[in-house]
């Protein structure tokens, strides 16, 4: 793909929507900021957090209900270097998500915000986000900051373009909010916190090789080199299924949170494996690949809302 036509066309694209605003009076609002932020993921991503920071109040007799602010402080400034980070991706991807279906009615792309203006967002949240996991404890702080470089320097600005990897990389920033709940309440960092982030790393790639099955046609137009468009469904699957495989041992490394949690986290782990199987069966690829999707997500938040649960 020639990128500098790509940019040139983006261009023209954004300086049309721009006008078409203009005429029609429309103008941004704060919406469209909240639209770049990328609340669905932000929002499943404090889930986790919260799981982190509740769980090492438990296991540090942590005063939960003494130390609201904690939870408060922790959580506002985890949501704000995700939401950061998420409209710093959207600042970088704008030559790419018009040939996207699902993105490119983002104000990013449609010229509804300005580039400076979506760089800046994305500064000042990520800044401040930053500085509220500081004044709780500097360790969440540091977790914070290299989730947000990860994502926005080492998988956005580098390997989302150049290698199947990218998945690997997102993966890293995506498995950092668990550890920065954790982090906020006991800095030394209990094996359960690293057994969290190990939980969460594992997870993503399954996660989000499912969705780029799906939209395989959409991410080979935009020149994103995802496994599926470079190695095909096949090699996808036995990748997707391998994550599946790794991650069931590990959910029960944390046996000691209960027998509840011990049984359905295997019951979740197998289903998804015995689902995972069935793709290589299976002829509508994109159908397998929906139900692994809505499985992974299922998955995900059922486990840690869990280990809250058996918690209480």
């Amino acid at each position: 793909m020639n990128k500098g036509n790509t940019a040139v066309d983006t261009s023209r694209v954004i300086d049309s929507r721009e006008d078409e605003l203009r005429a029609t009076g429309k103008t941004k609002s704060w919406k469209d900021y909240v639209t770049l932020a990328k609340m669905g993921i932000v929002t499943s991503n404090l889930i986790t957090v919260f799981a982190g920071i509740y769980l090492a109040s438990v296991y540090t007799d942590f005063a939960l209900l003494q130390n609201l602010h904690v939870v408060i402080l922790t959580m506002v400034g985890a949501g704000l270097v995700m939401a950061g980070g998420c409209t710093l991706n959207n600042y970088i991807d704008r030559d790419i998500d018009h040939l996207m279906e699902r993105t490119k009615e983002r104000p990013s792309v449609t010229g509804t915000l300005k580039g400076a203006n979506i760089l800046t967002a994305g500064i000042i949240q990520s800044t401040i986000g930053i500085m509220l996991l500081a004044s709780v404890e500097m360790i969440a702080a540091v977790f914070g900051l290299i989730g947000l470089f990860v994502y926005v320097v080492v998988y956005s600005l580098w390997l989302k373009r150049v290698s199947t990897l990218n998945t690997v990389a997102g993966a890293i920033s995506g498995a950092v909010p668990p550890l920065i709940g954790w982090a906020a309440v006991d800095p030394s960092l209990h094996l359960y916190g690293w057994l969290l982030f190990a939980i969460m790393f594992i997870w993503q790639p399954p996660h989000f090789l499912a969705l780029a099955m799906r939209r395989s046609d959409e991410y080979k137009r935009a020149g994103v080199p995802m496994l599926p468009v470079v190695a095909g469904n096949q090699m996808t699957k036995r990748q997707i299924v391998l994550y599946v495989a790794v991650l069931l041992p590990i959910s029960l490394f944390l046996y000691e949170f209960g027998v509840i949690y011990t049984v359905v986290a295997a019951l979740l782990g197998v289903g998804w494996l015995v689902l995972g199987m069935a793709g290589f069966k299976m002829k509508d690829d994109i159908k397998w690949s929906r139900w692994m999707f809505v499985y992974s997500l299922n998955y995900l938040t059922i486990l840690f809302v869990l280990m809250v649960v058996v918690h209480l």
